[in-house]
């Protein structure tokens, strides 16, 4: 468990970003020396006590940028698409690019740029598709897992399990989601994907976040989805995905799962010491 959270001031500053509705707190540990503990992040993410978040980010130096994330529960996570574009995107504009790297721990070097229409795009590597990279605790068919529905297992730095329907809004995500997050095939829990496919080169999908929750998006989510449905030969590899929060595009091609779509940058704040103090 790392130490207490300690700040050089008696103010924290962080930033809030969104990327299609999928939210995160970011704090630049560059620029004051900060370390976390799970009841800090869990009361970081507390949408009434705290300031609310998907996922939380933390950036800290290294050869390039690198970032680290935490799911709303405290756990690290492997990899956060969405936030990954949000960081990026400051980060060009403060550097004045439109390429950056992003070391991802747990998940390795990343590559963003900002494409022409002015969103922002990220590398997210290639899918894990063997039942041990996932992983999952047996070897099964990672296409057609032994669960009801039969759905797909994906690796994306962090597990995914996909579900196929043919009527998403009916899906009860508030009871299913953490029934599958915890089932005993996935040994790091699982995200968990409802996806329609509304034409070969479109899909509408929700998701449960493991250690989150409902969310109004998810950029791992969505390149999980976008490799099960080619796997499946349901779409192309380049697709369109709607989800609660906005849309985002997923592009599968031979260097990795490509994942492009808006940022915001939506305010800058303080803990403050009161805040801090109490935990």
């Amino acid at each position: 468990m790392p130490a207490m959270a300690e700040t050089a001031t008696s103010h924290w500053p962080f930033m809030k970003m969104h990327g299609a509705g999928n939210d995160f707190v970011v704090i630049d540990g560059r620029t004051a020396p900060v370390s976390l503990t799970e009841p800090l992040v869990r009361a970081l993410s507390d949408r009434h006590r705290g300031v609310g978040f998907d996922q939380l980010a933390l950036i800290t130096d290294g050869d390039d940028l690198t970032v680290t994330y935490y799911n709303a529960d405290g756990s690290q996570s492997a990899a956060c698409g969405n936030a990954t574009r949000c960081i990026a995107a400051r980060e060009m504009t403060r550097n004045g690019s439109n390429t950056l790297s992003i070391e991802v721990t747990g998940r390795g070097t990343l590559q963003a740029l900002r494409n022409t229409d002015g969103s922002i795009a990220v590398n997210m590597g290639q899918p894990q598709m063997d039942w041990q990279n996932i992983p999952l605790s047996q070897d099964v068919d990672t296409l057609s897992l032994p669960l009801d529905r039969s759905p797909v297992a994906t690796g994306m730095g962090n597990p995914h399990c996909t579900f196929f329907v043919d009527d998403i809004d009916g899906v009860d995500l508030g009871t299913i989601g953490p029934e599958i997050e915890h089932h005993p095939l996935f040994p790091e829990r699982t995200n968990v994907q409802f996806a329609q496919v509304i034409g070969p080169d479109h899909i509408r999908m929700r998701v449960w976040e493991r250690g989150t929750g409902i969310t109004l998006a998810s950029g791992s989510s969505s390149c999980a989805t976008a490799v099960a449905a080619v796997r499946r030969g349901l779409t192309g590899r380049k697709v369109q995905i709607d989800l609660d929060g906005g849309t985002l595009h997923i592009d599968w091609r031979e260097d990795g799962v490509w994942m492009s779509g808006p940022t915001a940058h939506v305010f800058d704040g303080t803990l403050t010491h009161e805040f801090l103090a109490s935990l």
